[in-house]
């Protein structure tokens, strides 16, 4: 709730829409003994709480057609991990619920081949869909964004999103924690609104080396708001 209410001051002032993610499970951890949630029902009642206290829409992932079915009984938007964005009875579970689905590029994935992805929402009978790119993988604990897909998901006729602070993850370390570079985030969010990027997504974490996850790769949330004011004067100067 503080993370939500600092960010809502934040894109209210500067008139950017907002969206509230937060994952209520975290099924995709390295390690076995790693913080995987507190439980789901409890988890998804505080995002709703969050969505409906601020009146903003919100975003969890999914990892089965069953979450899909439970979580958009609580949340606006349903996030397909990059990992399973080639999961056809997920992705059309998810379209079935006729919420909005935000599909993460796959690491391994070619932008063309996201097409896929959306016609499988659609034969559900949805056409709200969102493509996030979230770089691609580079030998086993390396991502390198290719700024080319942006425009290239773009010709699907989606609105296209980047995912600035996953793209700079290290994954697959040999200590089980994924690593990341949090100080290219700035170069990173400003290379995507250049290329025309319609939105960012961003983790941030008041502290991020005290996260339960992915703090190695968070924006710190004081920095946040100067962050997006850098990014409007290009997004104006476009």
């Amino acid at each position: 709730m503080e993370i939500a209410e600092k960010i809502f001051r934040i894109t209210e002032s500067l008139e950017i829409p907002f969206i509230f993610k937060a994952s209520y499970k975290k099924a995709n951890r390295s390690r076995v003994d790693s913080f995987a949630g507190i439980g789901d029902k409890k988890a998804l009642e505080l995002i709703r709480k969050v969505g409906e206290h601020l009146n903003i829409p919100t975003l969890t992932d999914i990892h089965t057609e069953e979450e899909a079915i439970r979580a958009a009984l609580y949340v606006d938007v349903l996030q397909i991990p990059a990992f399973l964005c080639r999961q056809t009875e997920l992705l059309i579970a998810a379209g079935r619920t006729e919420k909005v689905i935000n599909i993460k590029k796959g690491q391994f994935a070619s932008a063309s081949s996201m097409k896929f992805a959306i016609e499988k929402i659609n034969y559900a009978g949805n056409k709200k869909v969102i493509l996030t790119e979230r770089g691609n993988s580079y030998g086993y604990q390396d991502l390198v964004i290719d700024f080319r897909n942006i425009p290239e998901m773009q010709r699907l006729k989606v609105p296209v999103v980047m995912d600035v602070t996953h793209s700079l993850q290290q994954p697959n370390q040999s200590a089980g924690i994924s690593g990341g570079h949090p100080e290219l985030i700035e170069t990173i969010a400003k290379a995507a609104i250049a290329c025309g990027a319609d939105g960012i997504f961003i983790e941030t974490h008041p502290h991020p080396a005290t996260a339960k996850s992915d703090g190695a790769n968070m924006l710190r949330l004081d920095l946040l708001e100067e962050l997006l004011k850098k990014l409007i004067r290009i997004r104006k100067a476009l």
